[in-house]
């Protein structure tokens, strides 16, 4: 009976959530709240990306914070430069940095452990000092506008479109983790070295989850600089593949909604406390994760199904004792 109702409650759960996401802009939202939902979705976006590599395949990644801004700055310079047509451009937003991480991978995932984190944040401050002085490229302190196409020049527009395309992004990934390359890529995590003793290239693997990660991230960014309208290099910032990592860990790894979780409502939070608490955000990110590792080691979302689980089983505890106590 339980698992009957657990198979109707979670679907039903996911439509309810996915109706009031698509009513919110008609509940008397201000302009800017409604702002604040769509970058929150975006950043919802890239924080699927990263617990692609991160929380499926084991492999902790600071460069997405590169990836992000370079897919952004891809998209602008493709639509605004250029004047290529939005489709193509957004397309080019994620292949630009999913070929980079193809180049990156190929060196630093030969490495293990934290070494992989230590040589991809290098790639993140390398690729920040890059767009920081090369202002020819990145427009310096004044950066660049983003022209943003007709269809989606209205603020509800960009909304519905940026949250299409995390609904798109989390169906592919479940299909992934779902499918046997999900179990591969879950396998590496576990024991990289027993994954390798029953034939498995954990390198390849490896590499195809950073890839599509990448291109990921890189369309995350698109929507960034679409719904900003404005591009600067401290978009390439690795302070953003920081706030990532705080993202998918709070939320939950290894989990589809946690990210989201994690991200939708830190990232809202934040924004709204930003002029009270300032520079202090990030000693709350900082309290924030220190208390979710101790008390929730599987994120928020983790928690939650920790917890449902343990109803379960008290219910079947309680129910066994109930019929023994009959007979």
């Amino acid at each position: 009976m339980m698992e009957r109702v657990k198979k109707i409650a979670k679907p039903l759960l996911l439509l309810i959530v996915l109706g009031l996401a698509v009513a919110l802009p008609w509940l008397g939202l201000e302009k800017y709240q409604l702002r604040v939902l769509t970058l929150a979705l975006a950043w919802a976006v890239a924080a699927v990306s990263l617990n692609l590599i991160l929380g499926y395949t084991g492999q902790a990644s600071l460069a997405h914070g590169a990836f992000l801004g370079i897919g952004a700055y891809a998209f602008g310079i493709f639509t605004g430069r250029m004047g290529w047509n939005f489709w193509p451009s957004l397309l080019v937003a994620g292949l630009v940095p999913a070929f980079l991480g193809l180049l990156v991978g190929l060196p630093s995932l030969r490495t293990r452990g934290p070494y992989f984190a230590i040589v991809t944040l290098c790639f993140n401050v390398i690729v920040f000092k890059v767009f920081e002085n090369w202002t020819w490229l990145s427009g310096g302190y004044q950066g660049q506008a983003v022209p943003k196409p007709g269809f989606l020049a209205q603020r509800w527009a960009r909304y519905y479109f940026v949250l299409a395309a995390l609904v798109l992004v989390l169906l592919v990934v479940r299909m992934i983790v779902k499918s046997l390359l999900g179990v591969t890529f879950m396998s590496i995590r576990s024991n990289e070295g027993l994954a390798e003793a029953v034939g498995i290239n954990a390198f390849r693997y490896k590499l195809l989850s950073f890839t599509v990660s990448c291109f990921l991230v890189g369309l995350a960014g698109a929507l960034l600089a679409l719904e900003n309208g404005h591009l600067d290099y401290t978009i390439t910032s690795y302070t953003y593949s920081f706030n990532l990592l705080v993202y998918v860990l709070i939320g939950g790894a290894a989990t589809l909604s946690g990210p989201v979780i994690g991200a939708m409502g830190l990232y809202y939070l934040l924004e709204h406390i930003e002029k009270a608490v300032g520079e202090y955000r990030y000693a709350i990110f900082g309290l924030l994760l220190i208390l979710v590792i101790i008390f929730f080691p599987r994120g928020v979302a983790g928690g939650v199904e920790r917890l449902w689980k343990w109803l379960k089983e008290n219910r079947a505890r309680r129910k066994a004792g109930e019929e023994v106590v009959e007979g």
